[in-house]
């Protein structure tokens, strides 16, 4: 019976993952990483190519290749700091795009959960959140789990599971 329910995850899993990427990525006219990276710009303004790299999971001269994609397009720009640190960030034209990559994105979310009434809602988001906390023990890394959240949304009057069980593995 377990073996079921672990295919069942795979699937939705899955789907859900696709819908997500295709409305996100539809929406902003990007690649999966570069809709990720715009993403993590809007919480996490001026980042450097190598971290910005590493929250959606590029090495560094990809994360460079696809910084160069995203300022062609008027998404990003590059920002010389002291010495040789360069920080990216978000121009105008890149913060309506994540506006609007978020919105697409929530768009297929909410409807597959428009088939749970409210007290499966309340039950899911539950489960969700200790399925979360344990997906955090293995990849061991808040920002790259996150890379395609709507953070606000999460934490508006919540804690995001993911943000506590980092929390929690920084204390123990």
């Amino acid at each position: 019976m377990h073996e079921r329910l672990a295919n069942l995850l795979g699937a939705a899993s899955l789907a859900v993952t696709d819908l997500v990427l295709d409305a996100a990525t539809g929406s902003g006219r990007v690649s999966a990483s570069g809709a990720a990276a715009l993403i993590v710009l809007s919480d996490a303004p001026e980042l450097g190519v190598t971290e910005l790299g590493r929250r959606v999971g590029l090495t560094q001269s990809a994360a460079a290749r696809m910084v160069d994609g995203l300022q062609a397009t008027g998404l990003a720009e590059r920002r010389r700091r002291e010495g040789r640190a360069v920080h990216v960030r978000l121009t105008p034209a890149g913060e309506d795009t994540v506006r609007d990559m978020l919105t697409a994105r929530g768009a297929p979310l909410a409807g597959v959960l428009s088939v749970l009434d409210e007290d499966e809602r309340e039950t899911f988001t539950v489960l969700l959140a200790k399925l979360l906390a344990r997906l955090y023990e293995e990849i061991g890394d808040a920002e790259v789990m996150c890379r395609l959240c709507d953070r606000r949304c999460c934490t508006d009057g919540a804690v995001c599971p993911v943000g506590q069980a980092e929390r929690d593995a920084g204390a123990a």
